[in-house]
């Protein structure tokens, strides 16, 4: 138990050492500021951060609150020098402290601001030296809570919107429209599919992992998502509270990695599995971070003895990084002589034997997903956490539409938007309902109209080939001419 404590003060330590200098030079730059007692100031801060992350699940754990003395008692004698933890429970010590995460704190406002008007970058120590002391107070549980993960993350989102512009934010600058959450590529995708999957070729050189901040940045832009965003960041911190334990060689709950999929096609669920990967792959979780996907054609054969060969050469292909098996609800019908069955006994037993190099994504609809999950006994506890994805609406699917214009150089007029958006409405939101995939293949039939349209003018201006009108969009309740076929 010693060992977190020390951690703890550790990193208590380094917020001081690290913010203390920023903030004195803000002072003598601001000579409006007093400089007299900084590093209590600062230590009081950390302070703040430490007993609000402590006090937001209520808990109050044995743990956490040697954490808390062995960091501040120099700091705060009086109330902690000699405490023990039932003394720090009794007194109101850690009563409402959870609060302070309801809004930035002055003190990060004010390196913001002198960052904006001196081209510092005082508040990305800050942020990284606070989110080092955020993890480090996750991590003084083997299993740390949900609200306390959330916190982080809410925490974290906050310090990013007021740093929001400043060339040191860890945001990477913002270039072209948002993402859609559906791949760009999305013919390829499904060539994917059925030749059971693609993977960087073994010898290959693999770039640096990308970091953190930029793959949830990239996570963050995609349109809509919110629920799944929520789960995809609160997994990662959970990743990096085990990393951090990992490290320091402290125990770790075990956590499976795997994870469940479900929702409608097009709700980005192959844009997330790669980010996931990516995600994985900065963390250490797997080493070249490849997603792979695949469904029941790629693993399944109609020959005795054949299916498990062929989840073999899947799993070799994606271990090292994520399988994505999409409709995996497939595999756990048929008849009695069917080899999907012998597909899911072979996928759980690659998932027991590769626990340390590969991650399995299963994905479908949600119903058939819990058929797929009760088709082995072994599934239930290697897919453990479920993530749906929620059918995107109106104004969302409008935005997917508006983005794949400015990616494609086209801009849609107020009567183009009036009619895509009635097109949207009159589409039943039913099972198969194809989302960000509708979207896109109605911009598609737009630009083919557009482009029938066009070629009949005489010498026609940039605007008229850019822009997109009323006549190029198919009327509700027809479908798009000119769809992709995915």
């Amino acid at each position: 138990m010693l060992s977190e404590p020390k951690q703890m003060q550790r990193a208590v330590e380094a917020f001081v050492a690290e913010i203390a200098p920023a903030m004195r030079d803000v002072v003598a730059r601001l000579p409006d500021l007093d400089s007299k007692e900084m590093d209590r100031d600062v230590a009081t801060e950390a302070f703040h951060l430490t007993t609000a992350l402590i006090d937001v699940d209520r808990s109050h754990t044995d743990d956490e609150l040697w954490g808390l003395i062995f960091a501040f008692g120099r700091w705060l004698p009086a109330q902690l020098a000699r405490a023990k933890p039932d003394d720090l429970r009794r007194s109101d010590l850690l009563v409402g402290r959870a609060g302070w995460l309801d809004q930035v704190s002055p003190m990060f406002e004010i390196l913001v601001t002198a960052d904006r008007r001196f081209g510092t970058s005082h508040s990305r120590t800050y942020y990284d030296r606070s989110l080092n002391l955020a993890f480090t107070v996750a991590a003084l549980e083997a299993a740390p809570s949900r609200a306390e993960l959330q916190a982080i993350d809410e925490f974290r989102n906050q310090m990013l919107q007021a740093m929001s512009g400043l060339p040191s934010s860890p945001l990477p600058p913002r270039s072209g429209p948002p993402a859609t959450g559906t791949p760009a590529a999305a013919g390829a995708d499904q060539a994917a599919i059925a030749a059971g999957g693609t993977a960087a070729p073994a010898a290959e050189p693999l770039p640096p992992a990308r970091p953190i901040e930029e793959l949830l940045a990239e996570l963050d832009d995609l349109v809509g998502l919110d629920s799944v965003k929520t789960e995809v960041r609160l997994v990662t911190n959970l990743l990096r509270v085990q990393q951090l334990r990992t490290e320091r060689k402290l125990p770790t709950t075990p956590q499976s990695r795997h994870l469940v999929f479900t929702g409608n096609p097009g709700t980005g669920k192959t844009t997330v599995a790669r980010l996931l990967a990516a995600i994985y792959r900065s963390l250490g979780v797997v080493e070249r971070g490849q997603l792979v996907e695949t469904d029941r054609s790629g693993l399944v054969s109609g020959f005795v003895g054949q299916t498990a060969l062929k989840v073999m050469e899947v799993a070799d292909r994606a271990t090292g990084g994520v399988l994505l098996i999409d409709e995996a609800y497939a595999l756990a019908r048929g008849g009695e002589n069917d080899f999907g069955r012998e597909a899911i006994d072979t996928i759980v037993k690659v998932i027991e034997d590769r626990r340390e190099e590969l991650v399995v994504i299963a994905a479908g609809y949600p119903d058939e997903m819990a058929e797929f999950i009760g088709a082995n006994p072994g599934l239930a506890s290697r897919f453990p956490k479920t993530i749906f994805f929620p059918d995107y609406d109106d104004d969302e699917l409008w935005r997917i539409f508006v983005d794949q214009g400015e990616e494609a150089g086209y801009q849609a007029d107020a009567g183009a938007e009036a009619k895509v958006r009635a097109w949207f409405a009159s589409v039943p939101r039913d099972k198969g309902f194809g989302n960000g995939r509708l979207a896109r293949n109605l911009f598609e039939d737009a630009v083919a109209r557009q482009a029938s349209r066009v070629v009949a003018l005489t010498d026609p201006t940039d605007e008229q080939l850019t822009a997109l009108t009323a006549a190029d969009i198919a009327e509700p309740g027809q479908g798009p001419r000119h769809s992709s076929t995915t």
